[in-house]
């Protein structure tokens, strides 16, 4: 099978510009090596133009387009010219509906948005052989009308959407529906699989992954202490990423401030959670906030940190979550304290130090210190060369021409 020939089509929750890292964005750089990759964003609603005016940068520049109900087209410096932004016009804030008639309605005008979006980019760039890809969103285009011309519609999901008290009250039902109208769907985790595959049989496991390339800088580049942390002496617990109100153990992130009194907690990625607050956490002397940063920023922290930690709840939704951070963690080569909060972080007990209380959360901490070494370091790294974007990508198009041959599109070529 030809991989270069199909264009990719991935419509996603996710805007290029997201405070954070995405799974989305993590797959469409990796695809754009070979591929032309058409990345639609998760439109703005009037809602969202309204209350983001004054803070978003990014909102801002679109402005015009927006308002005009103009459909754009972006790049980005640091991904390939084959890689093409597509930004929708503005939908309608309609989570606020309650199930039903209008709710439909209203959803119904919203999708018309982004496959309008989706056609003139069919149209605009001549593409003829091409995959779709909705990654959790099934709010919109959850699934390609077949008279798109799509060679496989699938869905991607990359949490439990039900655990979400914002997204259940339509997302649960719409994803559902997605995933059975897919060809086939992805998951990142375990629990994912159990959950979604009685709505589709082929429901397949791609766990997140790291670009290599960016966090093995840890272990190589002669990086000088950033400024939030030029002044640090003490040994440093870090930490990197959203800092939300569903996955976060701020209790446990205080206790370990406290406990730890002699060494610094930094903590890397925004702060989505008013507990954070409540608790007291920001007033600890020895606790820095950095806010968002870039990936390609994060090595010049994780240099500096001699533990790294994952403080998740472990709860319904942490149960299916494979975190993006444990590869990054693995791949700069840093010591990992986790809770246990999942059956896929299990699997990394050969490299990790997994706890199953806060006490012996807090007591990992002083023994991954005394036991650190270099081998260590490349004993993480080398699993984290397991599991890179590269292998995903290659076990998606693994998954697809299976597809293809199963269904009768394309014969098996021989090895």
């Amino acid at each position: 099978m030809d991989r270069s020939k199909y264009d990719i089509v991935i419509f996603t929750l996710f805007r290029t510009d997201h405070q954070y890292s995405s799974v989305s964005l993590s797959w469409a750089k990796e695809f754009a090596k070979n591929n032309r990759v058409f990345y639609v964003n998760h439109p703005y609603s009037v809602k969202d133009f309204v209350k983001g005016y004054s803070s978003d940068k990014k909102l801002r520049n679109r402005t015009g387009s927006l308002l005009t109900n103009q459909i754009t087209y972006e790049t980005i410096e640091e991904i390939p010219d084959n890689f093409i932004v597509v930004q929708p016009t503005l939908s309608l804030p309609i989570n606020w509906l309650s199930p039903g008639g209008l709710y439909d309605a209203f959803s119904n005008w919203n999708n018309k948005i982004v496959l309008k979006a989706i056609k003139k980019v069919l149209k605009d760039y001549d593409v003829k052989d091409f995959i779709y890809m909705n990654c959790y969103d099934p709010y919109f285009a959850g699934h390609l009308p077949k008279e798109f011309g799509q060679k496989l519609s699938i869905y991607q999901c990359i949490d439990d959407i039900s655990q979400d008290p914002y997204s259940v009250k339509h997302g649960e039902r719409l994803e559902q529906e997605a995933v059975a109208k897919s060809d086939f769907a992805l998951v990142t985790g375990t629990q994912l699989k159990r959950i979604l595959e009685i709505h589709n049989s082929e429901t397949h496991i791609a766990h997140n992954a790291v670009d290599i390339s960016i966090f093995e800088k840890t272990l190589e580049a002669n990086y000088e202490r950033p400024e939030e942390i030029k002044e640090v002496t003490t040994p440093i617990i870090g930490f990197t990423g959203n800092m939300d109100y569903l996955r976060m153990d701020y209790p446990l992130i205080k206790k370990v401030a406290e406990k730890h009194a002699d060494k610094t907690v930094v903590l890397v990625g925004p702060i989505n959670s008013d507990e954070f607050y409540e608790l007291g956490i920001d007033k600890l002397p020895n606790v820095i906030t950095t806010g968002r940063k870039s990936i390609y920023d994060l090595p010049k922290y994780l240099k500096f940190m001699d533990v790294t930690m994952i403080p998740f709840l472990c709860n319904t939704l942490t149960k299916s979550i494979y975190p993006l951070k444990i590869n990054e963690y693995l791949a700069a080569g840093r010591a990992v304290i986790s809770t246990a909060f999942s059956e896929d972080i299990r699997g990394f007990r050969d490299v990790i130090y997994l706890a199953d209380s806060h006490q012996e959360f807090i007591d990992q901490i002083d023994v991954a210190l005394k036991e650190n070494s270099s081998e260590l370091e490349q004993k993480r790294f080398k699993v984290a060369q397991t599991n890179t974007w590269e292998a995903r990508v290659e076990q998606f198009w693994n998954l697809v021409e299976n597809h293809f041959v199963k269904t009768g599109k394309i014969e098996r070529q021989p090895v």
